[in-house]
């Protein structure tokens, strides 16, 4: 079968020399069947439904449930899933897949092409917060039969390939959601997927459990009985969890960074690398571009030379990540897409110098206090660390002058007031850029993407005609070389004007027990369908 993934390798013998007798390791046990694999995740999900919503936790645990037409290997080429090959035309406006005939939903209602077009037209498209970007000059698509579904174009769209699998485009039933309010259908939080595990039950504030689904159409998957997704508030409580077997796997920020590092150091749990290559994640601040201080760029400048990133990335971090250089992540670099030259540099030696003329410019001057101005930090509702992570914040911008009051909030809360009444100051959170610019990062600062029914998109309010244009380009160029050089330019931009603060570029790793086999086996990590994984004894 064709397949995107990276099997259990047979380990080569491995010779070397130990008090004169030679070592091996043993071959890697062949998968098997059966057992329970329970992660730790935090926040707990708003929704099980990835085709709504782009939160991380939602898409940890929707992506089981639901596949996608395709996924993709490690080099981020496309591989069969609900689509089995594909057909792209010359003038490459028309994309016609051809999708598996014995596939049935959870509830065993057949799966066809009706439910590709009602997913990707009539939801996706429109409610999700990357879906304007994924699908872009998608018109609409075809059914000429069950299982034949046609694409079609305005123009060609590079991105587009790399925009279907199962956390960016889930396919979602039809018969279920159509004629209905879809947020507001029961199915939400109740899915109905035609992924490898179905969903059992969801108890608020402790766990959420899913199954192996037996009618799979992949034969004999998945290897595990079913996975158990614990919410527990205590970071210290879930890093006594991995450490004492109790919980197998913990998603990056539910363990705190340092204990991370403690816990690698123990005998039979690793911090498995990669998993993040087609997600490329970014840290960042968002500021309020409508309002008082952040509508002047200068301000919004002094405030991102006044944070020490690489401070940042080494105490708060533990080193899981590196600076970032702006909105585009250095994990693109290979393929044209990233630069910094040109690019503001935030970093130089006399940069709270920078930051205090700026304010003067901006006509904030110090008090008898010290104190230019106040702003109100929202900090991202992601664990204890974003809370370390603020009080660093608000230590650093009151060397220039800035007075940061720091407040939490649950995670409903905090999307309703940043991303639907934009009732903010600055917050902190991450996005995911994905593998291309236009399909990840484009939200962020493209002013259609200004929205407060769809959250995760342009929060800041940022719009800028230039900016636009140029992502606007970025759909439509099909050329390598004048593509690359758009972003390059959008680089720039962005960071010219700041309307996001790009802090680091995230390693979304997870600690794990090694019991835990074929944890990450490709570019998406654990938020692909994680059917391949499985237990040891």
């Amino acid at each position: 079968m064709f397949t995107m993934r990276r099997r259990a390798l047979c380990k080569a013998a491995i010779a070397g020399l130990a008090s004169a007798a030679m070592l091996a390791l043993p071959v890697a046990a062949e998968p098997k069947r059966g057992g329970t694999v329970v992660i730790a995740s935090t926040p707990e999900p708003p929704i099980l439904t990835n085709a709504m919503s782009s939160a991380p936790v939602t898409n940890e645990v929707a992506t089981k449930i639901f596949d996608g037409l395709l996924e993709y290997d490690m080099d981020l080429n496309p591989q069969p899933s609900l689509a089995t090959s594909w057909d792209i035309s010359d003038d490459g406006k028309t994309v016609t897949f051809n999708l598996r005939d014995d596939v049935t939903w959870h509830d065993g209602e057949p799966f066809t092409s009706a439910d590709v077009q009602f997913s990707l037209m009539e939801v996706v498209k429109s409610h999700h917060p990357r879906g304007k970007s994924n699908l872009g000059p998608l018109e609409s698509i075809e059914t000429p039969d069950d299982y034949t579904a046609v694409f079609h174009l305005e123009h060609p769209y590079v991105p587009l390939m790399r925009a279907l699998s199962s956390l960016e485009a889930p396919i979602i039933p039809r018969h279920i959601y159509e004629g209905t309010d879809f947020r507001n259908n029961p199915a939400v939080n109740d899915p109905i997927g035609t992924g490898p595990f179905k969903f059992v039950e969801w108890r608020k504030g402790s766990h959420i459990r899913l199954e192996r689904n037996e009618n799979y159409w992949r034969e004999g998957m998945p290897y595990l009985d079913g996975l158990i997704f614990r919410f527990i508030a205590d970071a210290a409580t879930r890093a006594a969890g991995i450490e004492s077997g109790e919980i197998d796997v913990a998603t990056f920020g539910s363990i705190n960074p340092v204990e991370m590092r403690r816990l690698e150091g123990l005998s039979n749990i690793s911090i498995t690398p990669g998993g993040y290559e087609a997600i490329t994640p970014m840290m960042l601040l968002e500021l309020n571009n409508r309002r008082a201080p952040f509508d002047d760029k200068r301000v919004r400048q002094a405030v991102a030379y006044a944070i020490d990133r690489q401070f940042l990335t080494d105490r708060i971090w533990y080193g899981f990540g590196k600076p970032a250089v702006g909105p585009i992540s250095s994990a693109l670099e290979g393929s044209g897409v990233f630069t910094k030259e040109g690019v503001v540099d935030f970093t130089v030696e006399d940069r709270l110098d920078i930051a205090k003329r700026l304010l003067d410019e901006a006509g904030y001057t110090p008090d008898e206090d010290g104190v230019r101005l106040k702003i109100v930090h929202d900090i991202g509702p992601f664990g204890e660390d974003w809370r370390r992570m603020g009080e660093y914040l608000k230590q650093a911008l009151s060397k220039v002058g800035i007075e940061v009051e720091l407040r939490n909030r649950d995670y409903p809360t905090f999307v309703r007031m940043v991303h639907g009444e934009y009732d903010f100051d600055m917050t902190s959170s991450w996005y995911i850029g994905m593998a291309d610019p236009t399909l990840g990062v484009q939200r962020n600062t493209w002013s259609q993407m200004i929205n407060p029914k769809v959250p995760y998109g342009n929060a800041s309010g940022y719009s800028s005609p230039e900016a636009d244009a140029l992502w606007e380009a970025a759909q439509t160029e099909a050329d390598p070389e004048k593509r690359n050089e758009i972003f390059h330019n959008l680089q720039r931009q962005l960071v010219e004007d700041s309307p996001l603060i790009w802090l680091m570029e995230m390693d979304l790793v997870a600690v794990n027990n090694d019991r835990v086999q074929n944890l990450i086996t490709s570019p998406l990590g654990i938020r692909d369908g994680v059917y391949d994984m499985w237990v040891s004894e």
